[in-house]
């Protein structure tokens, strides 16, 4: 997916997040979002998520040349948050295929082989409310990476992750996420982007 941001501004009554970003993401390039805590990386996901709309400038996407309507963006992404709830009611299972009702798994991937894949196989009856945050955040990140959507958005992925959580992240993006387009938010946590080949300096557009 190819994403256009032309001359973007944000802001929430007199606080300007950010003005005047112009950028192009083509498809297939892995772009990092970089700034300190509170400076609008956040925000600027969620723009591109069709989460929320910019107060200035347009932000327009493509899939082989054809433009994607906002409306119909939904079936093109895949996101993972800190604030992109689970439903801590239902078990490991009942959350996989509550996902997969809405999103196709990724083509090489049956929706069996998750559990393994997050490295919660002997979790599958368990509620979420019963998962340490770590596990929570790689339930999150498998449902998002291994979605058959060829953009995926992360905001600070190694959250709560441990070192070996972190090498576990790097390898699945590595095995599964390699024809996607990626846009990672980070706060300077090298090993969350060191696959990407560009960058954006939020604090260069205030």
């Amino acid at each position: 997916m190819k994403i256009v941001l032309q001359d973007i501004s944000k802001r929430y009554i007199k606080s300007v997040i950010f003005k005047n970003l112009s950028f192009t993401i083509e498809s297939g390039d892995r772009v990092v979002i970089k700034g300190s805590n509170g400076s609008g990386k956040s925000t600027l996901l969620k723009l591109i998520a069709g989460i929320e709309t910019p107060t200035k400038g347009k932000i327009t996407y493509y899939i082989n040349n054809q433009e994607v309507y906002s409306e119909n963006l939904f079936h093109y992404i895949s996101v993972c948050t800190p604030y992109m709830e689970l439903f801590e009611e239902l078990t490991l299972q009942q959350m996989i295929d509550f996902h997969f009702k809405m999103k196709n798994p990724l083509p090489t991937v049956s929706t069996s082989e998750i559990p393994q894949l997050i490295l919660l196989e002997n979790e599958l009856n368990k509620e979420i409310s019963e998962f340490s945050s770590g596990m929570k955040q790689r339930l999150k990140l498998g449902l998002a990476i291994l979605s058959n959507a060829p953009l995926l958005l992360l905001d600070e992925p190694s959250m709560n992750l441990d070192s070996n959580g972190v090498e576990w992240y790097k390898n699945i993006i590595r095995n599964y996420a390699s024809e996607k387009t990626i846009v990672v938010c980070s706060n300077q946590i090298k090993d969350e982007y060191d696959f990407c080949n560009k960058e954006i300096h939020i604090e260069d557009f205030k």
